[in-house]
């Protein structure tokens, strides 16, 4: 008689993992929306889209910790999943022209930074040296996600509450600033492994 063994359940499709192809699916979701920057009924829909990808953020986090479901998989997507929705949602505003003049330079460092530190991960990955998300690092995303709730708002939002946008712009400088700080660490604590390589 064959003894029958239960099936285990793949790793791909664990509670946490799904939360994170949620907020990979919310990304040319939102930029759909976006496309339609006048139209008041897409920006609030698009508001619905960017504050739901950014509760998966983080409640995959918090199920991948609490029932043990952190996997090789979801800590490769879920970094990747957060930078593609602040980068389209940044070239999007830039383009509708929600964020203008010099708050341009507050997206650009935006995205150099999340392409510098990218680089930087992968380079030590192959190292085996891991780099750790300081607190600040952790504020600043809170920051730039809540500047480009307002900002993905934008003019639709200023029916509800005036001043929308402005708030979106000064949150963003302040995530830009936080940027640069959060940049510089994780460059100094990784820039020596670099240098030592031979």
């Amino acid at each position: 008689m064959n003894a029958v063994f239960p099936q285990r359940r793949s790793q791909a499709w664990t509670l946490a993992n799904c939360l994170t192809y949620g907020r990979l699916v919310a990304v040319p979701v939102l930029v759909a929306l976006l496309f339609w920057p006048e139209e008041h009924t897409a920006r609030f829909a698009a508001l619905g889209v960017f504050i739901a990808a950014g509760i998966t953020d983080y409640l995959d986090g918090y199920v991948a910790r609490t029932y043990a479901q952190s996997s090789a998989l979801g800590r490769m997507l879920d970094p990747i999943a957060d930078k593609l929705l602040v980068a389209a949602c940044l070239l999007m505003l830039v383009a509708d022209h929600t964020i203008g003049g010099t708050s341009v330079w507050a997206a650009i460092v935006i995205l150099c930074r999340e392409v510098l530190v990218s680089g930087l991960r992968e380079y030590l990955a192959e190292l085996k040296v891991g780099v750790p998300v300081s607190k600040v690092a952790k504020y600043k995303t809170t920051v730039q996600l809540v500047s480009l709730g307002f900002l993905v708002a934008g003019p639709a939002g200023e029916t509800i509450l005036p001043g929308t946008v402005t708030i979106g712009l000064v949150l963003l400088w302040i995530a830009a600033a936080l940027t640069l700080y959060t940049g510089w660490d994780y460059m100094r604590a990784g820039i020596r492994h670099v240098i030592d390589e031979p």
